[in-house]
């Protein structure tokens, strides 16, 4: 039977409004509306416009119903900036990825997520319970994804082609997710995975939401990433931006995140401070980032691919069994579809500062 539902998924995917879609496949917007709320379905001539024109396989819009992202559970940082096709786009990616999830869940066992639950604390005060629990100490963070995998955290990446559109993250029942776009600087990156565990323990189920939130989840990221001890004992000295690009290697943050922490910490008037971001914008480091680190990549995904390679199939046979495109199962997965191949023995990956990740075929 045909779905509805999945229909206004992939039209959202493409960022499609439905006058553009109708015009493309030659019906009227009233029809096109009725397609999507289940009135009737559309002809098998107007099924195969709809696939060819939204890319999705025809078998895509005859599957089980999907588990759409409540979009009341997410917060985006760039709200205010996003396009509703923006935000439509990126939450239709997220629900594709829950799919993926779910299937990649009936054959491998992941780590259990052991995140606190940590509403009502400062986010000061939460960043330091997660490192003590995680037995980080004040350790400098080697690996954001890696960390975040090792403690049950899904994460998936994101290649949204507008900066508009930051991480996001949601529980899922028990489960958190992060979606991070790869279309920034590694050293955001890390702070935006940072931001987002923020949310995960702080608001979990999504409330509150807003700009408070995002305040909040902006302090436990800097917090987290970036101790105060350490950061007092390890940055006398300094006066410059190029001192800060020289002092920031050590956290593996942006420069404007470095200075920001300096500030809330004591370390910088406020009127140091914002002549450091005049500095820092005027050398277009908002955009760029001086010295930049090596993009993290997951290291669970990576393993997985590789023991569905091992078995002769790989990301090809997710994009079957889902009747999702393999260019959205790719940009989902870090784009590790063409991984080599290694042995299917159950997978273990050695998790950050103890403990280990085992990824095991079920």
């Amino acid at each position: 039977m045909f779905n509805s539902d999945r229909l206004a998924l992939a039209r959202r995917r493409r960022g499609f409004t439905k006058k553009y879609l109708a015009e493309a496949i030659g019906v009227t917007v009233r029809a096109l509306t009725a397609f999507e709320a289940d009135e009737y379905p559309p002809s098998d001539e107007t099924i195969a416009r709809l696939a060819q024109e939204l890319r999705f396989p025809t078998e895509f819009f005859f599957a089980d119903p999907v588990d759409s992202i409540d979009e009341a559970s997410v917060s985006f940082r760039s709200l205010k900036r996003m396009t509703a096709a923006q935000k439509h786009a990126a939450l239709a990616a997220g629900t594709l990825a829950l799919e993926i999830s779910d299937w990649i869940n009936s054959r491998f066992k992941l780590p259990e997520p052991c995140l606190p639950d940590l509403r009502g604390e400062r986010p000061e005060e939460a960043a330091r319970i997660v490192r003590t629990e995680w037995g980080l100490g004040t350790y400098s963070i080697k690996n954001m994804i890696h960390l975040l995998e090792s403690k049950g955290v899904r994460v998936f990446s994101l290649h949204e082609n507008a900066r508009e559109v930051d991480a996001f993250s949601m529980w899922k029942g028990s489960t958190p997710f992060i979606f991070s776009n790869q279309q920034k600087t590694a050293a955001h990156r890390r702070f935006d995975a940072a931001h987002e565990l923020g949310h995960l323990v702080l608001h979990k189920h999504g409330a509150p939401n807003g700009p408070v939130a995002e305040r909040e989840a902006d302090a436990f990221a800097a917090a987290f990433l970036m101790p105060a001890d350490t950061v007092k004992a390890a940055t006398t000295g300094w006066e410059t931006v190029d001192d800060l690009i020289r002092l920031k290697a050590k956290w593996m943050v942006s420069v404007g995140a470095l200075a920001r922490r300096l500030r809330d910490v004591g370390m910088a008037s406020e009127w140091h401070y914002r002549t450091l971001c005049i500095r820092i914008s005027e050398r277009g480091y908002r955009t760029s980032e001086p010295a930049d680190y090596p993009p993290e990549r997951s290291m669970v995904w990576e393993k997985i691919m590789t023991s569905l390679r091992a078995s002769g199939s790989g990301a090809r046979e997710i994009s079957e069994a889902l009747a999702i495109p393999p260019e959205e199962v790719e940009k989902l997965v870090w784009g590790l579809v063409t991984i080599g191949l290694t042995s299917s023995d159950p997978i273990s990956i050695p998790s950050p500062r103890r403990g280990h990740l085992r990824i095991v075929p079920r």
